[in-house]
């Protein structure tokens, strides 16, 4: 059943605020690799699509709900570091966090109107399914790019598997057919191009 307007207004905002310090407590407490999805792109945005995709169907409401779910989530990560480890609150107003919020708009619009699209039928569900994959491609690629980069943690490769298995593992779980599945991975490797392209763009965040 397709939720109604508060109650999606009231899961965006309070799955924002868990989304931001949830995210913190995971970087805090998860050792590396894995501690790396709490700071990873990929996982904003695929907490946008499983927002969409719980919304079921529309435009405006999943678009608007899983934007509002990742603005919300910016203040409250930085929030549950000024809480729990001291940080200064200043950096809710620097260049990063405003980045973070215009991508938070964005990344919502596009992945909360995709996790609809992977209801549905024909090649809206097959460019919705491939999203979240095209995210963790993306993901693994900027990991392959920076794997000899003194500045980052050694190590790439597991967060290139890790990356890649939970692409795939999100197709499979989405997918109602090894056709759709298949066609899914397909689509997402584009997808991820652009992506790629599109973060080169702004600065390589």
């Amino acid at each position: 059943m397709q939720p109604d307007q508060r109650t999606t207004g009231l899961a965006a905002v309070a799955g924002g605020i868990l989304l931001g310090v949830l995210d913190f407590l995971w970087i805090k407490s998860v050792p590396y690799p894995f501690a790396e999805l709490g700071n990873s792109t990929a996982t904003w945005a695929v907490a946008a699509f499983a927002f969409g995709y719980w919304v079921r169907s529309g435009r405006v409401r999943p678009a608007l709900g899983a934007a509002v779910l990742l603005v919300v989530a910016v203040p409250s990560y930085y929030l549950a570091a000024a809480l729990i480890q001291g940080d200064a609150l200043a950096v809710l107003w620097q260049q990063s966090s405003l980045f973070w919020i215009l991508f938070g708009v964005l990344a919502g619009v596009v992945f909360g109107i995709g996790g609809t699209w992977a209801r549905r039928t024909g090649w809206r569900q097959i460019i919705g399914s491939a999203l979240p994959a095209a995210v963790f491609f993306e993901e693994a690629a900027r990991f392959v790019r920076h794997a000899n980069d003194p500045n980052y943690p050694p190590g790439a490769g597991w967060n290139v598997a890790i990356d890649v298995a939970l692409a795939v593992l999100i197709v499979a779980l989405i997918g109602r057919t090894f056709r759709q599945r298949a066609l899914a991975l397909v689509a997402a490797l584009p997808l991820a191009a652009i992506i790629f392209l599109g973060f080169a763009l702004v600065g390589g965040y």
